[in-house]
């Protein structure tokens, strides 16, 4: 019977480095993981992945579509146009091939539309704080960072090569004393929105204190955009500061617009510096014309109805008021989302599954997603729900509420 020649080859020649036989694989290199997972599991921490169904049954207050675009018959038309036109996929980075006159008509239209002189738009959201963080700083900046902004805002801080300050949640006057001990380049960094508890940030008087020391203003307007300022335009746009010459934002495309992707928004020459600095821009293939069509066509909507941001407030403060009015401790909304306090990270995962099983699904934030450790259900108004929906997702809540 023959043999492969090759494992002989291996053995046998005098040339052949010891390397070239590997020994078997013990599998310890990884026993760790299995020690981990045990302590989440005793800490009520295992994330699972679920997924869902294209026709759920279940009422959902857990995504953050926030407009209700997402399976709009204009927006997913639009995300077939363009997939049809460019094809699935972007073929490349935004510098080799992944640029179309879809992705600068969408960088024109969303800039034009929240006020600022030119935007830039990458894969995600996530990516997007990633490339403004690490590309406006350098060794010697200081970053002044809320104490519960987003993971990515996080993580772009801790990729950057600047000095990183986190100072007490939503408090210009901490941001003011931090930046004064400090000469040179400086940015403050802060959600618009929290996506925890849904406050906002005290945006005006964050500018101030980032002017008396000539510092930038960088804000994650995720959950701003389509929620706040007038037609949706976002909060930076309702505190007056879009298109200022010292303030930068990022806007994700997958929440009001039902789409997926994010942009930069800001001075065109903050946006240069982005095309020629930016890793997670540069060295990640392009949005996928699917989604850069998607967010077109919600945007465009979004125009022609101006009505629905409001709507979403409106929802979100009803269901609120709802909450509240039955003695559970919830935070008042600025924008959609709406954080209601469980007693433990077990209680709100039993919380969460009840709901589920009640038809109703809601979101569950425990440590470590949470940076003050209390663990909550996590709502998310939508513009398409129906008093008759809000009435019954509110009663499924508070039936199904962890007894204290």
């Amino acid at each position: 019977m023959l043999q492969d020649p090759a494992p002989l080859l291996l053995r046998d020649t005098p040339d052949a480095p010891p390397s070239a036989v590997p020994r078997p694989a013990s599998g310890v290199a990884f026993d760790w993981i299995d020690a981990a997972g045990a302590a989440r599991r005793r800490a009520g921490l295992v994330r699972t992945l679920r997924p869902r169904p294209a026709d759920s049954a279940l009422l959902d207050l857990a995504g953050n579509d926030y407009l209700g675009l997402a399976r709009h018959p204009e927006v997913t038309q639009g995300a077939a146009e363009a997939a049809g036109r460019w094809g699935a996929g972007a073929t490349g980075s935004r510098l080799v091939t992944g640029s179309t006159e879809l992705h600068a008509q969408l960088e024109r239209e969303l800039a034009e539309f929240c006020g600022f002189e030119a935007a830039l738009v990458l894969s995600s959201g996530y990516t997007a704080n990633l490339a403004a963080v690490t590309a406006l700083t350098a060794a010697g900046t200081l970053v002044v960072s809320d104490a519960g902004n987003h993971a990515s805002l996080i993580d772009g801080c801790r990729l950057s090569r600047a000095r990183t300050e986190v100072v007490p949640h939503a408090d210009p006057a901490a941001v003011r004393t931090a930046l004064a001990g400090h000469h040179g380049r400086a940015l403050a960094v802060t959600d618009s929105v929290f996506s925890v508890d849904g406050d906002a940030a005290p945006l005006p008087a964050l500018a101030d204190a980032c002017r008396t020391r000539d510092a930038a203003l960088l804000v994650d307007d995720a959950h701003g955009l389509g929620v706040l300022g007038d037609g949706g335009r976002g909060a930076l746009r309702a505190a007056g500061l879009a298109g200022d010459a010292d303030v930068v934002a990022t806007v994700t495309l997958s929440k009001s617009l039902g789409s997926q992707g994010g942009a930069v928004l800001g001075p065109a020459r903050v946006v240069e510096h982005l095309v020629n600095t930016a890793r997670s821009f540069i060295f990640d293939t392009g949005l996928a014309p699917a989604a850069a069509g998607g967010a077109l066509a919600a945007l465009r909507l979004l125009r022609r109805e101006p009505h629905r941001p409001a709507r979403v407030r409106e929802v979100a403060r009803d269901l609120h008021a709802r909450l509240t009015a039955a003695g559970l401790t919830a935070v008042r909304p600025d924008a959609a989302v709406i954080s209601v306090r469980a007693p433990s990270p077990e209680a709100a995962v039993r919380w969460a599954a009840d709901c589920r099983a009640a038809g109703l699904a809601v979101g569950c934030f425990r440590p470590p997603s949470v940076p003050d450790g209390i663990s909550r259900l996590r709502l998310t108004a939508r513009a398409d729900l129906t008093d008759t929906q809000i009435a019954t997702a509110a009663r499924t809540i508070v039936a199904t509420a962890p007894v204290v």
